[in-house]
């Protein structure tokens, strides 16, 4: 009697004297007195997120499947949204794959925006303003820097220097 064995099935060599029978008949391992019988031609494939296979007969099957993402060493179920930080929103997508976007902040319209704690975008703490010189001056209004100058910030464009006209100076001589 020949014995057929299908490459993708197991053969157990069974050595009498060695393992008993009630060793290797489990109801999982279909067998005969020559050992395993794999009536399956062709294994299935293995899902791809399976984290756990076990092997309880020719083919191995898959006991667990991944079912969330890891991210910085934490994990998150599927479709969990969270912010690892003030400018980044992620999701943990049916893949098993963290996608993030990262805030676009707008420019500041001020020479001197700061960082709020837990805050992505910078702010104007002061409002819009500008440079005339050294000093930061507030947006829409006109602002005597010295004896001799006054100056306003130009509308909308905060990033050019403040525009200043000289007025007569109080008993100084203008430069």
């Amino acid at each position: 009697m020949a014995l057929h064995i299908h490459e993708a099935c197991i053969l157990l060599l069974v050595i009498p004297g060695l393992v008993t029978s009630a060793a290797i008949s489990h109801e999982d391992y279909p067998a005969d007195e020559n050992g395993p019988v794999c009536d399956q031609p062709e294994c299935p494939k293995i899902h791809p997120k399976c984290t756990k296979v076990e092997h309880n007969g020719c083919c191995p099957e898959c006991k667990e499947v991944k079912n969330f993402c890891e991210y910085h060493g934490k994990n998150y179920k599927i479709l969990e949204e969270f912010k690892p930080s003030p400018c980044e929103w992620c999701r943990c997508e049916p893949s098993n794959e963290v996608h993030c976007v990262v805030a676009d902040c707008a420019v500041p319209e001020c020479v001197n925006p700061v960082y709020e704690p837990e805050q992505c975008c910078p702010v104007c703490k002061n409002g819009p303003n500008c440079f005339a010189g050294t000093t930061i001056i507030p947006a829409g209004i006109e602002v005597k820097v010295d004896e001799c100058n006054i100056c306003h910030c130009h509308n909308g464009d905060w990033w050019k220097p403040a525009q200043c006209s000289k007025r007569e100076c109080q008993g100084k001589q203008t430069v």
